[in-house]
């Protein structure tokens, strides 16, 4: 073997996918290729040479992509590849032009493929192939892909026959003494909404077993008297196995048995149920079952398995693959529906109607962005009665609101550390008080009433008179748009956050070495999104609605506004994966700080295109308010 070749295969085995190649394979790809020198600005490829001849790999330099020819400058960059890197592979595999031009962003030299022999390699080497066909040829889809494939692989896991019993437990199941009657025993089924009761002794030891196909067979046909001990239908001979044991052997004994239900008991004591519905359709909660059962809570547990449930689907839905954006409206809309529950329930039991009155929320929730690291942002908004004052509401309004915040903690909501809570009487307030305090905000321009602005201005509203917001909403577009000075200090204050970018393109870190995903990466494209939307008149509540929405009374491009939007939702959905990675290590407490090293090369190079499009998201924001 040549020095050069030998220096070359050195090369290559420290970069994917060449690190995962056959050394015979390697060899047979750097004999064909040529070495090619490109000057600093020069274009490497550009849509208008036609279909691509040649597959290159970056050996010394930079090659920066960017969208269009007219505007090529570096300013437009959005993407940069560096050593070891290759490209152009979407356009290589459809057999197309480049869709971005090319151009070295410094002197750079790269390793050139002719198209034949590119593609002859895809048939030597199952790595490349693997490499170039599913993982690289769209540098955000491979980045979904890799993302998708490690939580279908920890749902696959989760929906196994192999699942312990104790996974797939929901809730405690319904019991009744051996001498409840027959009549109580169904009323209390139909009450519960459940197919099945287990009579229990006063230890707890399982004695028998009521299906709704017994109900047929044993109460309906013979036409018993349903005054009598409802042991006396029961089915006596049960199935019952330790928590610990495996779905596959519950599937087993149901099938030799001829049940639907197995009874889990630990101690001689019953713990759990786990029916044949549970064990073929194990984690996977449906949508519409979700939205059931939040609607048929009664009681506070009830509401945490529905909290519960949430986060699985979540979990689920990555490992479907569904996109960032409608995942978090997917959490945002399933727990609005668990808030607005919460609400009608405290309501109801203190007597209150809700007319008048209307439940808020605020942040995160408000722009329907919620991730599985949310606390509580919310508020009232209520109409005073002829004949009471605003305190007085306020009074009686107060310890409901209490009890409301802190049922949704035991959901699985933390309380705001903050404050921002509608059992603050600060945000328990009249239309009037609201408007006064808003109007406070924006005529003072204090460095708190930014802050607030920030949170209460993305207000939304979860339950009661959605008319008190609409009205709220219409009255800050107009009343905000007609203050230049207020948008200026708001950005002002925006792009002093700067996104963790160094002079040399390297993330800035903190002092554990780490990002924080939200106030530096998502935080930017928020804020500025609020303010362009004041500015403008748009009512929308999400970020990436008030960004489309605002974007043609700011004449802004199409093109520069989708990649703000997937620079956007790409943070967000590396927020949600840590999120999920640091629920599954069973650590207590969830947060937005990430070490940029322990993400892979692809992930590392997307999320600085990220920072660099919050950047340009800022600047869009210097421009208008001359900063």
């Amino acid at each position: 073997m040549s020095a050069i070749h030998s220096s070359q295969l050195s090369f290559f085995a420290a970069h994917a996918p060449f690190d995962r190649m056959e050394p015979v394979h390697l060899l047979w790809m750097i004999e064909r290729m040529q070495l090619g020198y490109y000057a600093q600005g020069e274009v490497i490829l550009l849509p208008e040479q036609g279909v691509v001849e040649r597959f290159l790999v970056i050996k010394q330099g930079l090659v920066q992509g960017e969208q269009s020819v007219a505007d090529a400058s570096e300013t437009d960059t959005w993407l940069e590849l560096s050593v070891g890197e290759c490209f152009p592979l979407g356009a290589l595999l459809a057999h197309r032009p480049v869709a971005s031009v090319y151009r070295a962003g410094r002197d750079t030299f790269c390793y050139e493929l002719p198209i034949a022999d590119f593609h002859a390699l895809l048939d030597l080497s199952a790595p490349f192939r693997d490499f170039c066909t599913r993982r690289i040829a769209n540098l955000l889809e491979h980045s979904k892909q890799v993302i998708q494939a490690q939580y279908t692989q920890s749902s696959s896991e989760l929906q196994s026959l192999s699942s312990r019993l104790s996974s797939l437990m929901r809730g405690t199941p319904v019991t009744c003494a051996p001498d409840t009657s027959v009549r109580v025993a169904l009323s209390r089924m139909h009450e519960a909404r459940i197919g099945s009761m287990i009579a229990v002794d006063e230890d707890g030891r399982p004695l028998g077993i009521l299906t709704l196909p017994d109900v047929l067979e044993r109460i309906a046909l013979p036409q018993i008297d349903l005054e009598l001990p409802v042991i006396g239908i029961m089915t006596r001979q049960l199935t019952t196995l330790p928590p610990e044991a495996q779905a596959h052997e519950a599937a087993l004994a149901m099938a030799k048995q001829g049940f639907r239900h197995v009874l889990v008991v630990e101690n001689e004591r019953l713990v759990g149920l786990v029916s044949e519905k549970d064990l073929f359709a194990l984690q996977r909660v449906g949508l519409r079952q979700i939205g059931q059962a939040i609607r048929h809570a009664n009681v506070l547990e009830e509401l945490q398995q529905s909290a519960a449930d949430i986060r699985s689907m979540a979990h689920n839905m990555m490992a479907q693959g569904v996109a960032a954006e409608q995942l978090t409206q997917f959490i945002s809309m399933f727990n609005d529906q668990l808030t607005a529950r919460v609400v009608e329930l405290e309501y109801a039991a203190s007597g209150i109607d809700g007319a008048g009155l209307c439940w808020i929320a605020l942040g995160s929730e408000g722009r329907f962005e919620q991730t599985l690291s949310t606390d509580q942002d919310n508020a009232l908004i209520f109409i005073v009665p002829e004949g009471m004052t605003a305190d007085e509401v306020r009074e009686q309004m107060l310890p409901v609101a209490r009890r409301i915040n802190e049922t949704l903690a035991l959901c699985g909501f933390p309380l705001c550390l903050g404050n921002v809570m509608a059992s603050n009487p600060a945000w328990c307030l009249s239309l009037e008080e609201w408007r006064s305090i808003f109007l406070n905000w924006i005529t003072n321009g204090s460095p708190v009433a930014l802050l607030h602005a920030s949170i209460f201005f993305d207000f939304r509203a979860l339950y009661g008179s959605h008319a008190l917001t609409d009205e709220l909403r219409l009255w800050l577009a107009k009343v905000a748009s007609d203050q230049p000075r207020f948008l200026h200090q708001m950005a002002e204050n925006a792009v002093r956050n700067r996104p963790p970018l160094g002079v040399v393109r390297d993330f800035v870190v903190g002092k554990e070495r780490t990002l924080n995903l939200k106030l530096n990466g998502i935080t930017p494209f928020v804020d500025a999104a609020r303010i362009f939307s004041l500015a403008t008149g748009v009512t929308n509540t999400s970020t990436i609605g008030r960004l489309r929405q605002s974007a043609v009374a700011l004449n802004v491009s199409a093109i520069e506004v989708d990649g703000w939007i997937n620079a956007f939702l790409y943070i967000q959905m590396l927020r949600l994966r840590h999120h999920y990675e640091v629920q599954q290590a069973g650590l207590q407490g969830l947060d937005n700080l990430i070490d940029p090293e322990s993400l892979n090369e692809l992930d590392r190079r997307i999320l600085k295109e990220a920072f660099r499009q919050a950047r340009k998201v800022q600047a869009k924001l210097a421009q208008l308010y001359q900063l």
